[in-house]
C-alpha cells in the first residue's frame, strides 16, 4: 500500500482555486499507477464494494475511467447477481440522468472525456431517490467527509436529492484519504458518509447510518 498522499498547502487561495491545485496534484499522482496496479485495485475495490453493498437490490454506481478506481469488476459482480445498478447518463448538456447497467458490452462512449454509458432508456435525476445504496467517485476525502471531486458538480447536485438514511459512499485510493487535512468546501458541496477504498470500507463517525458490518471511525477535531 502506497503511504498517504501529501497535498500542498491551499491556506489563503480561493476555494476554487485551491480546488483546482489539489485537483492537479492528485490527477498526476493517480496517472503513475501501470494498468496491472490498477487492475489489482479494481478486483480489491469489488470486494470491498460488495461488502459495502450488503444485501441491497439497487445502487448507483458510476464507470470508471482513466486512472479513477476501477468500478468494472464491481458492475460485473453485481450484475451477476442480478442487483439492478444504475450508472450517469450525462445526455446533452451534462444534463444529469441515469440508465440502467446492462453490461460492459454495452457501453458507450457518447462525446470525447464522457464516462461510457448504456444504451437503454435514460431515467431522470431523480431516478437515485430509489436506489439503496449509492457509491460516488471522489478525488479525495477528509475526515470530516469532505469530498473533492472532479469540478463538474454533477455529483454534488445528485447527492442533494438522496435521503439522508440512505449509505452513500465516496470510493478513492487508500492514499487518498486526508484525515490530517480538511479538504477546501464551499456551499454546493455535500458531504459524505461513508467511504469506500480498495482495502476499506467504513463509516465516518457522526454519519448516524446503522450498519453493522462496517466500522466507525474517530472524525479529526
Amino acid at each position: 500500500m502506497r503511504e498517504p498522499l501529501r497535498l500542498p498547502q491551499t491556506v489563503g487561495y480561493e476555494t476554487e482555486d485551491a480546488k483546482q491545485a489539489l485537483r492537479e496534484v492528485i490527477r498526476k499522482h493517480r496517472a503513475t499507477r501501470s494498468r496491472s496496479e490498477l487492475d489489482s485495485l479494481g478486483e480489491a475495490l469489488a470486494v470491498s464494494g460488495l461488502q459495502a453493498i450488503g444485501d441491497a437490490r439497487s445502487v448507483a454506481l458510476y464507470v470508471s475511467t482513466g486512472f479513477e478506481p476501477p468500478t468494472q469488476p464491481l458492475l460485473e459482480r453485481l450484475r451477476a447477481r442480478e442487483i439492478a445498478v444504475l450508472v450517469p447518463a450525462l445526455g446533452p448538456g451534462l444534463r444529469r440522468n441515469w440508465a440502467f447497467y446492462r453490461g460492459v458490452e454495452d457501453l458507450q462512449t457518447r462525446a470525447p472525456g464522457r464516462p461510457p454509458e448504456p444504451s437503454g432508456p435514460v431515467l431522470p435525476a431523480e431516478a437515485i431517490q430509489r436506489v439503496e445504496v449509492v457509491i460516488a467517485p471522489a478525488l479525495a476525502i477528509d475526515g470530516c467527509g469532505g469530498r473533492l471531486g472532479q469540478g463538474g458538480g454533477w455529483y454534488d447536485r445528485m447527492l442533494k436529492l438522496i435521503d439522508p438514511a440512505i449509505p452513500t459512499f465516496a470510493t478513492v485510493f487508500d492514499d487518498e484519504l486526508v484525515g490530517s487535512q480538511q479538504l477546501p468546501q464551499d456551499e454546493q458541496d455535500v458531504r459524505i458518509k461513508a467511504v469506500l477504498t480498495p482495502s476499506q470500507v467504513f463509516l465516518l463517525k457522526g454519519s448516524h447510518l446503522e450498519r453493522a458490518t462496517l466500522a466507525a471511525v474517530d472524525t479529526p477535531r
